[in-house]
């Protein structure tokens, strides 16, 4: 650690000496007006909101940008009752918020990575106040106080670059104000087996003295055991969450902010019980004493099973306004550790287990300069550094049945990541309301992998790669109207190769790559009234996939030559009143394999298990692609008792979606359904609600896991129904 808390103020150092020798350039510099600062709360436009985004990072309105964005505010993830990132999926288009083990795997568009080992980025980046979150078993992120997330849909290749092959998801949170103001918000709800739901808030933020502000935000999040137990009896799928946020805001003038903000998270739970496929497929059907589920959230597995991690986030972000351009710094660090202990067969008896713990760190710092100038040219440079180091110890257990032994291979994996990147990007008017935006990012990518097998050290030390690409985007946007645009764009995106730290390979995979092609149109044609519309087409190629081994105890990592995917969203917004809210959007996916000759896929077999064998997929869907989805959402609002009545619906359907290869697993067509009903009181301190999540009791698949001993489904929760208080102040 010693060497890491070093790196950590050298990052911080390196902020802050940028930014005094900015501060100290704004200050000897002539007296300027300081541009003053876009507010990025939800402003009033008739009955819409004019909402502001970073996707660009820059201040801009989303209606503005070439870049396909779906902008969810507060209000909007609290109405929906989306807690944590992953659930995103009932309101976001063409996006899939789906996991395997404890890992978080969200797909946009068809794109998402399915890797399950230290070091194995996701392809979908997630970004917490502009901090790259690289460790995929920490993504599984709570949404404790934000201000709004952004999803940005296809390669975001030039200013936001590191791994957003398919996308990013932004999370953005309220920074201090020198005004205190607070909540404190709690929930109480049941669900099956008795099991009782726990969900409390707290956020405070004012000022320390006229340049300093500060703020904090935590959350307390526990679900009690509502999974049957059928081998020990009582239950299992409990989880409790801890998570703990503050930032400090430093004004020392107009010109200049820095804020720093530290972040804990902790999670025990035994959610990662997994119970056969249509409660059949385990190879432990064919054994006499074998303990079948017989529906769904029933468990029977040889161990209690455990998906535990610890996180923390340190960062700093400075910004100086210079006059003609601005300098923005970001420094971070992440330390992360996960437990997990999972049945990896299904059944009663011990046949396939996969225990493992990973620690992670990371450290990134990134230095941008942006015009401030005004005019028809707008631009932006930027510098990047990032490095990853992280370890696994994982211990592979598997047996050919009851008595018979358990042979025990043990890894232990380390992996190291060190990447660096330029990257520039500029918007110029050429004529009045027409606008070209042209950027590119290089990258350079150095992997390191150690792997050791049961104590002895493979591949004689250290293997390392070296990857470097370009990354572009282009765009032509046109203004016809005050508020309707259309434009087009073309942009890459890359993911480097990677190592497979539960593998004994030393070969990194290709990396993989992908253009697209993308046309919107972003239309408000009355002032209660907004259409966004996008299509694009994908050439993604050298996609890095994972699948089980053949024993069923560890993951190949592979690459599949190209899969073509095309299709469309429609966003639409109405709002003819103070009073309602409607919002709903549909989003078609054409994603398939077009070539991949030597799947790893899973054919089911008549004593439960799946026979392993190398095809050719090609022509088949995508995984976690759904062909369509739709969601429907409003918020209703009505004078009542001198208070405020509001009534919060929200509709999500999906098609089906496939889990392997061959198209054999899959969750069928489902639709969720939520709301909330609440009160405000007339002084607007107190808000009572009931709510309800997952209406109609629906088994929803959240993952599905083929493999040779079994294949393995793990279903979202039931309904939750509950009430609530919040206050105020």
């Amino acid at each position: 650690m010693r060497n890491g808390y070093k790196a950590i103020w050298v990052a911080m150092l390196c902020s802050i000496s940028t930014a005094a020798l900015a501060q100290a350039s704004a200050d000897t510099a002539a007296p300027a007006t300081a541009t003053p600062p876009v507010d990025t709360k939800a402003a009033a436009v008739g009955g819409l909101e004019d909402i502001v985004v970073t996707a660009t990072r820059r201040e801009e309105r989303l209606q503005d940008i070439p870049v396909t964005v779906t902008a969810i505010t507060s209000d909007t993830v609290r109405g929906a009752g989306i807690r944590e990132v992953r659930e995103l999926t009932q309101v976001v288009p063409a996006f899939t918020g789906g996991r395997s083990a404890s890992v978080m795997q969200p797909v946009i568009r068809g794109v998402g990575s399915s890797g399950v080992s230290v070091g194995d980025e996701s392809n979908i980046a997630t970004y917490i106040d502009g901090v790259y979150q690289a460790d995929p078993f920490s993504t599984s992120l709570d949404l404790v106080e934000v201000e709004r997330v952004e999803v940005l849909r296809g390669p975001q290749g030039t200013v936001f670059g590191r791994n957003a092959t398919g996308g990013l998801i932004n999370i953005i949170t309220p920074d201090p104000s020198f005004d205190t103001r607070g909540r404190v918000s709690a929930r109480y709800g049941r669900l099956r087996n008795n099991a009782s739901d726990y969900d409390a808030r707290a956020y405070v933020t004012g000022g320390l003295s006229e340049t300093l502000a500060a703020d904090f935000a935590g959350l307390y999040r526990k679900t009690d055991a509502y999974i049957d137990d059928l081998l020990r009896g009582g239950h299992v799928g409990d989880v409790r969450v801890v998570d703990l946020r503050s930032k400090l805001l430093f004004r020392p003038s107009d010109t200049a902010k820095i804020v720093l903000s530290g972040q804990y998270g902790n999670q025990d739970s035994s959610v990662n019980a997994f119970q056969p496929y249509h409660n059949i497929q385990t190879s432990g059907r064919k054994f006499p004493g074998v303990i079948l589920t017989t529906g769904p959230w029933q468990y029977a597995g040889t161990i209690v099973p455990q998906s535990d991690y610890e996180r923390i986030n340190v960062a700093l972000r400075t910004q100086f306004d210079l006059g003609s351009v601005n300098l923005e710094t970001t420094s971070g660090f992440m330390r992360s550790e996960t437990d997990q202990v999972s049945d990896g067969d299904s059944s009663n008896f011990l046949l396939s287990q996969l225990p493992f713990n990973t620690v992670v760190k990371t450290y990134s710092q990134e230095v941008r300069l942006l015009s401030n100038s005004g005019g028809r040219f707008n631009w932006l440079l930027g510098a990047y550094a990032f490095h990853l180091s992280g370890f696994m110890d994982v211990l592979l257990q598997n047996s050919a049945g009851p008595g018979k032994p358990v042979v025990e291979t043990a890894l232990y994996p380390q992996i190291k990541t060190t990447s660096y990147a330029g990257f520039a990007e500029g918007t110029y008017e050429v004529v009045d309301n027409i606008f070209v935006t042209a950027g590119a990012r290089y990258t350079d990518e150095k992997r390191k992998f150690r792997q050791r097998v049961n104590g002895a050290q493979l591949f004689g030390g250290t293997v390392e790669k070296t990857f470097n690409k370009w990354t572009y985007r282009g765009a032509i946007r046109y203004h016809f109207a005050d508020d309707a645009n259309i434009f087009v764009s073309y942009g890459t995106g890359f993911k480097s190769g990677v190592f497979n730290a539960v593998g004994t390979s030393p070969l990194s995979t290709d990396p993989e790559t992908i253009k697209a092609l993308e046309g919107g149109v972003k239309i408000d044609p009355t002032p209660w009234l907004r259409t966004n519309l996008s299509i694009y087409k994908y050439d993604y190629k050298d996609l890095q996939v994972n699948a089980r081994n053949a024993a069923g105890t560890s993951y190949i990592l592979q690459n599949a030559a190209n899969a073509k995917i095309y299709g469309g969203e429609l966003e639409v917004t109405v709002s003819p009143s103070n009073d309602l809210n409607v919002r709903g959007a549909v989003a078609y996916i054409h994603g398939e394999y077009q070539d991949f000759p030597k799947a790893q896929t899973f054919v089911p077999r008549a004593d439960g298990g799946n026979d392993v064998v190398a095809q050719d997929v090609s022509g088949k869907r995508l995984v976690r692609a759904p062909r369509t989805t739709f969601n429907l959402g409003f918020d209703w609002g009505h004078d009542l008792a001198g208070g405020r009545l509001s009534l919060v619906g929200n509709i999500f359907h999906s098609a089906k979606v496939y889990h392997d290869f061959l198209n054999i697993y899959h969750q069928g067509a489902y639709t969720l359904a939520s709301g909330e009903i609440s009160w405000t009181t007339p002084d607007e301190h107190w808000r009572l609600s009931l709510w309800a999540k997952n209406i109609t009791n629906k088994a929803v698949a959240q993952q599905i896991k083929p493999g040779a001993p079994s294949t393995d489904v793990f279903y979202e929760p039931p309904r939750r129904v509950g009430i609530g208080a919040e206050y105020k102040f």
